[in-house]
């Protein structure tokens, strides 16, 4: 792994911070300081920000020229499944996720001197990426602190933006403080991937489409890591039809929404290593969480093993290669916890696709295997 970053931290003609290593050959943060309090200016415990409808609307207007109005599909698996299945391609945004909603919203947003002086943000790949390419497509400077375990194939599409990539720390926790520090010391804006009002704001602009492109919906269900996609996309659905169900489904070894509503407030959660990589958030964000829960009418907690045979069922049936995040409400409909759905019109949200060598290699097919 060291040698490996080694090699991704190479200056080819973009800024790219090193990773120091301690004399064990651990890897060690250059900004880490137990003693100093980290605090993202945007998503406070105790004063969280709920997001409305009109922020939504202000987003669709403003992203509308620079993000990819996505297909909303019947699925071939209607039949199979009982189901009226309608699925919501954001797989097909440019850099592979729905991230770009929000990212593009987020930094249209800033302020001149922000968008002069730059943004910071920690991710471990969709959200980089989306920041990187719409920062380049905007001309505002991007960095982004990346977990050692991130993708490389993400590191390095990052860097192809002119992005200041910084990989370190071991997971997206200890990315976050880095990135809230080296923002701090070098006067950058911090945008958190999930949790920034604008970046939920943008994220709900994929419900409006869907309302607009499919009639007559009983039920949206929407995966769920951070919490920012469910929170806009059901704001966006309820507000325009209140009598839409809407479930959001996450994965059994990161269920952190489940911790949240279990205690009443967004609480850390024990995460394992996931299919849906993407969803793997030990704690839901703040905001996300005011603005969500009364919202979401069902949780589903997905095993592993139903998130491996839903993405190749999408790769079989519907030609789409999907990451395990965006596969994980056809997972909860195919393990047959979504019986009540069967005769309804229904819309899954295939929210990303850049599938890691991971999660198409030995990890899926042992995980199918052991269904």
């Amino acid at each position: 792994m060291r040698d490996l970053n080694r090699k991704f931290n190479q200056d080819n003609g973009h800024q790219l911070d090193l990773i120091p290593e301690s004399t064990n050959g651990d890897f060690v943060s250059a900004y880490h300081n137990d003693d100093e309090e980290l605090i993202d200016p945007f998503c406070v415990e105790d004063n969280p920000h709920k997001i409305t409808f009109e922020d939504i609307t202000s987003a669709a207007f403003k992203i509308k020229c620079g993000i990819v109005n996505t297909p909303c599909v019947q699925s071939r698996l209607s039949d199979a499944t009982g189901i009226d299945l309608y699925l919501k391609k954001d797989f097909l945004q440019r850099t592979g996720s729905f991230k770009e909603r929000g990212a593009r919203y987020a930094l249209l947003m800033l302020s001149e001197e922000q968008k002069q002086a730059g943004v910071i943000s920690a991710s471990l790949g969709n959200h980089a990426l989306a920041l990187c390419y719409h920062g380049y497509k905007l001309g505002i400077p991007v960095t982004v602190v990346m977990p050692v375990l991130a993708p490389i194939m993400k590191i390095a599409a990052c860097r192809q933006y002119g992005a200041n990539v910084i990989v370190d720390g071991p997971d997206m926790g200890e990315a976050k403080r880095i990135a809230l520090r080296h923002g701090k010391e070098k006067g950058l804006t911090y945008i958190n991937g999930y949790d920034h009002p604008d970046i939920m704001a943008g994220q709900g602009t994929l419900g409006l489409e869907i309302v607009e492109q499919v009639p007559n919906i009983d039920a949206v269900v929407v995966p769920i890591g951070g919490g920012g996609l469910i929170a806009g996309v059901a704001l966006a659905v309820k507000t325009l039809h209140p009598n839409v169900t809407i479930i959001g489904v996450e994965s059994e070894r990161c269920p952190s929404f489940y911790m949240a509503r279990k205690t009443n407030r967004p609480t850390r959660a024990t995460i394992d290593s996931t299919l849906a990589d993407g969803l793997a958030v030990p704690m839901v964000g703040y905001n996300a969480f005011a603005t969500a829960n009364s919202l979401i009418d069902k949780l589903v907690v997905v095993k592993e093993e139903w998130i491996a045979i839903a993405i190749l069922k999408l790769v079989e049936n519907e030609k789409c290669i999907v990451e395990g995040a965006g596969a994980t409400g056809l997972a909860a409909i195919l393990a047959g916890q979504l019986d009540e759905l069967k005769g309804k019109r229904v819309v899954l949200s295939l929210c990303g696709g850049n599938i890691s060598r991971k999660e198409s290699g030995n990890d899926l097919m042992s995980s199918q295997n052991n269904s």
